[in-house]
């Protein structure tokens, strides 16, 4: 079992940044690619970011690529999510995920575990 527990949301302006914490606990952090997921109201979940086991391999979506940042400390069983120059599209609940093999996967059901979600605002 993991569990997983996601920080770091708030209300920003359009233009700002967050940075979004998922702390691991339970079965050895490193063995699990780590993801993230958006879900906006009315909306389905969303895949934005996913990094390696190691965290030699990374991959975003269009939609945040250039403006978001993935990074895992595997010491720390912690993964980040930088956001810069967030937009009001980017309002959604966030959700952090461990599973989906080595490299990770861009579907939210290859991922084993979830975390409660933390919600970012963007206001313009």
């Amino acid at each position: 079992q993991v569990q997983l527990v996601e920080s770091g949301g708030g209300l920003v302006q359009a233009g700002g940044s967050l940075r979004l914490s998922c702390a691991a606990s339970g079965r050895a952090f490193s063995s699990y690619a780590m993801g993230w997921f958006r879900q906006a109201p009315g909306k389905e979940r969303e895949f934005v970011s996913v990094i390696s086991r190691s965290g030699s391999d990374t991959y975003y979506s269009v939609s945040v690529t250039g403006r978001f940042t993935i990074s895992r400390d595997n010491a720390k069983n912690t993964v980040y999510l930088q956001m810069n120059s967030l937009k009001p599209e980017d309002t959604a609940v966030y959700y952090c995920a461990a599973g989906a093999g080595t490299f990770g996967s861009r579907r939210f059901n290859e991922y084993d575990y979830w975390g409660q979600g933390t919600q970012v605002t963007v206001s313009s």
